[in-house]
């Protein structure tokens, strides 16, 4: 090799060396950079950090937001179960969903009737604190109104991709695809149209690769969406391992039950459409028929009818 090359050579890999090193040196003394954003710069995509009960890890919250939290965090213990399942339910995984929801809570609360009081109007004292009170039970429940309508709707979009998936999931394993790795397989092919059901799917395939039993992943799953098709998918799997029944025919008759029970519930969301055309037809439409229909004979009545009746009242 000319010695030219050599000197080339050597200088590129000095180079090299000193960049990883300060690289290094910078990763070292830059404690907020973590694995996770070393992670996100390669593949160029956020990352969520969920553990096996799918919480992400989020930032650390400061004590006065934890004490002001804990003025509407509830103390007993099944409300405080209920409460955090609604929350991993409404898509809300971050491990202080709870004291965040609780903050809010407060806040709106104290806001809402602070606003009140700004506004420039004279009442009494009475109606004063009545409107107050109202104003701040209001925000004390507008986040769980909140949480509850997030709740319907994701259970809603899971609903509306599931039977899909399970076809997908029957073609995966009669393919000759483990169970495994048909879910791995479903969730990265629904990573585009159906993202929520996705990222569950992968949860649970994250858990299995992390040594949780395949039924207990799946009911971790159920309890996550809180759908009961997924209690029955968790159903037909364990009936299919515990007698020994392939796990394709199970699953494709239950795919059959699926599909059904979509179009049972179009077919209601279409019977559901006459009474409510005939509410609005009542409130909206029939106020102006009656309008166009009766009104040149009130204008008539009016002009003709009601002199002519006066007029003859008056004469002698």
């Amino acid at each position: 090799m000319a010695p030219g090359m050599v000197a080339i050579a050597a200088a590129t890999g000095v180079g090299v060396a000193v960049l990883m090193a300060f690289y290094g040196a910078y990763v070292l003394l830059n404690p907020t950079r973590s694995a996770r954003d070393r992670l996100e710069d390669m593949t160029q995509r956020p990352t969520t950090n969920y553990g096996l009960a799918g919480f992400d890890a989020g930032p650390e919250l400061s004590p006065f937001t934890l004490a002001v939290a804990k003025v509407a965090t509830p103390t007993n213990e099944g409300e405080l179960g209920a409460l955090r399942k609604a929350l991993v339910q409404a898509g809300f995984r971050n491990r202080h969903a709870m004291e965040i929801y609780s903050l809010f809570r407060v806040v709106f609360a104290i806001l809402l009737p602070i606003l009140f009081s700004l506004y420039p109007v004279e009442l009494r004292l009475v109606w004063v604190v009545f409107w107050s009170l109202a104003l701040a039970f209001l925000g004390y429940q507008v986040p769980r109104i909140y949480v509850a309508n997030q709740r319907l709707h994701r259970m809603e979009e899971l609903l509306r991709s599931f039977p899909d998936a399970l076809d997908l999931l029957v073609a995966s394993v009669e393919a000759g695809l483990g169970l495994d790795a048909s879910f791995r397989r479903v969730s990265d092919e629904l990573d585009e149209t159906a993202p929520e059901l996705s990222s569950e799917m992968r949860l649970v395939t994250h858990e299995m690769n992390a040594g949780v039993p395949r039924l207990d992943a799946l009911r971790h799953l159920q309890q996550r969406t809180g759908l009961d098709e997924f209690n029955a998918l968790v159903n037909v799997l364990a009936q299919a391992e515990r007698f020994g029944t392939p796990v394709a025919q199970s699953l494709r008759i239950h795919a059959g039950l699926v599909r059904t029970r979509r179009m049972q519930r179009a077919e209601e969301m279409a019977a559901k459409i006459s009474p409510k055309l005939t509410v609005a037809m009542i409130c909206f439409i029939l106020p102006c028929l009656i309008v166009i229909l009766v009104g040149p004979a009130a204008v008539n009545v009016k002009n003709t009818l009601l002199p002519a009746l006066a007029a003859q009242s008056q004469a002698p």
